[in-house]
C-alpha cells in the first residue's frame, strides 16, 4: 500500500512537473535579451532593387530600436534570406528561418506568389506572417490568425483609382497588360471592378510571362484597339518597357500603375519618357530634399548610413519594423504569439510622417486600411496629385 501511495505522489508530482514546463516552455524566437526576427526579399532576382532597399529600411529601424535598448530589454536580431524572387526559393528560405534559426516572426516578406509559398511553412510552427511586402488579397483572406497586412490592396488601388482616372482624363476605352500570375491578375481584376462603376469594361486585355523583357505586341495590340487609358499590372522593368515601347510607336495613352510600379527606379532608369505616369501609392516617397522637414530629416539619415538615396521601399522596411515594435512593446515582458495577437486585436496604428493612412485591426479584422493615394511621376519626380481613396480614406493635404 505504502509503495502503491508512493508511486501516485510520484507520478503526480511528475504531471505537475510536466504541466509546469510546459506552461514555462520558451516562445520560438525570443530569449531573456533578444527577439529573433526573419524576412525573406528578392536580393538577386528582377526586383532586387525593391528587395535591397526593404531590407536596408528594415536594418534602420532595427539599429534605431537597438539602441534605444531594445523592445523592453530585449535586444532585435534580423536575418535575410533572398528568395530571388523565386517561389520554390522562397519555401526553402521559410523552412530554414523557421526551423532551423527558430525565428519569431516573419516580417515584410517581398512578394504575392512567395508568400503563398512560404505562409504554410510557418504555420504549420505557429509563425505569424507579418506585413508581407505585396498588396495582395490572400495576405489576409481568408481570414487567419496568423495573418496581418499593411497595404491598400492591389484589387482595391485599381478598383478605386481607375474610375477616377477615367472620369477626370475623360477615358473613353481602357486597355491592361498584366503580369501572367497573382500580382498581376489583382490589378486586372481590380481595374475590371472599377470599370463596372461606370458601366464599362476593358477594351483589351493583354498579359506576358515574368521575366519577359519585349512588349512590342502587347503594345500594339493596345494602340491598334484605340485605348486611350492602360491600366499595368507591371513592375519596374516591364512598367519602363511598356511605356518606352509605346513612346517609340508615338502612342501616348494615359498611363496608370498600381503601388508596385510607385517607385524613385522608374525615372532614374526610365528617363523623361516616364513622365506622366500615374501610380497609386500609400506612403510617400522619401526624397532627400523633399519639403516635409521630418521626411528629409529621416532621409539623409538613411543615406549616410548606406551611401544611397533611400526610396519607398525603405519606407515600407522601416514602417514595418516601427509597426512590429509598437506592438511587441505593449505585448510586455512577456512577449509570445498570443500575447501579440491579442495587441493587435485591438491594435491602431496612426499616421506616420511618410503619410501614410491610419491603420486599424481586431479579432476579425487583418487588413490595416484599404486606402490610397495617386501620385504622377512630374519633371522626374513622383509628386502626390489626390487625397487618399477608399473605405478607410481620411482627408489629408496634396
Amino acid at each position: 500500500m505504502k509503495f502503491k501511495a508512493t508511486a501516485v505522489l510520484a507520478a503526480l508530482a511528475f504531471s505537475a512537473t510536466l504541466v509546469h514546463s510546459q506552461k514555462e516552455a520558451p516562445t520560438q524566437g525570443v530569449s531573456k535579451t533578444e527577439i529573433t526576427l526573419g524576412s525573406i526579399q528578392d536580393l538577386s532576382g528582377p526586383i532586387a532593387g525593391f528587395g535591397k532597399q526593404a531590407r536596408l529600411g528594415m536594418m534602420l529601424a532595427v539599429d534605431e530600436i537597438n539602441e534605444q535598448g531594445g523592445i523592453n530589454g530585449r535586444k532585435v536580431k534580423l536575418i535575410v534570406e533572398d528568395s530571388a524572387y523565386d517561389p520554390k526559393r522562397a519555401v526553402l528560405a521559410a523552412q530554414k528561418l523557421v526551423n532551423q534559426d527558430k525565428i519569431f516572426m516573419m516580417v515584410g516578406h517581398i512578394g504575392t506568389a512567395q508568400n503563398m509559398a512560404a505562409m504554410p511553412v510557418q504555420f504549420e510552427k505557429n509563425v505569424i506572417n507579418f506585413f508581407p511586402i505585396t498588396a495582395a488579397r490572400e495576405m489576409y483572406e481568408p481570414f487567419h490568425k496568423l495573418k496581418y497586412s499593411f497595404a491598400a490592396t492591389y484589387y482595391d488601388q485599381m478598383r478605386n483609382a481607375v474610375p477616377k482616372l477615367v472620369k477626370d482624363k475623360g477615358a473613353k476605352k481602357v486597355c491592361t497588360m498584366y503580369q501572367d500570375d497573382d500580382f498581376g491578375l489583382e490589378v486586372q481584376r481590380g481595374g475590371e471592378a472599377g470599370l463596372k462603376t461606370l458601366g464599362m469594361e476593358f477594351a483589351e486585355k493583354t498579359s506576358y510571362k515574368r521575366g519577359a523583357t519585349d512588349f512590342s505586341s502587347q503594345v500594339s495590340k493596345m494602340q491598334a484597339s484605340g485605348c486611350d487609358m492602360i491600366v499595368l499590372g507591371t513592375i519596374i522593368r516591364e512598367t519602363i518597357g511598356a511605356i518606352a515601347t509605346a513612346r517609340k510607336l508615338g502612342y501616348n495613352p494615359t498611363f496608370l500603375a498600381s503601388s508596385a510600379g510607385y517607385t524613385d527606379l522608374i525615372h532614374k532608369l526610365g528617363g523623361k519618357a516616364m513622365d506622366g505616369l500615374y501610380a497609386t501609392m500609400t506612403v510617400q516617397h522619401p526624397y532627400t530634399d523633399e519639403q516635409s522637414q521630418p521626411i528629409r530629416f529621416w532621409a539623409n539619415k538613411y543615406k549616410t548610413k548606406f551611401n544611397e538615396d533611400p526610396t519607398v521601399f525603405s519606407v515600407y522596411g522601416y514602417i514595418i519594423i516601427d509597426s512590429f515594435a509598437k506592438a511587441a512593446t505593449k505585448a510586455g515582458k512577456n512577449l509570445t504569439t498570443d500575447s501579440f495577437i491579442k495587441v493587435m486585436d485591438t491594435m491602431v496604428i496612426p499616421p506616420d510622417m511618410f503619410g501614410g493612412a491610419p491603420a486599424t485591426y481586431s479579432p476579425t479584422k487583418r487588413l490595416g486600411s484599404d486606402a490610397s493615394r495617386l501620385s504622377q511621376i512630374q519633371d522626374g519626380k513622383w509628386k502626390t496629385v489626390s487625397d487618399y481613396v477608399g473605405g478607410s480614406a481620411i482627408p489629408v493635404k496634396k
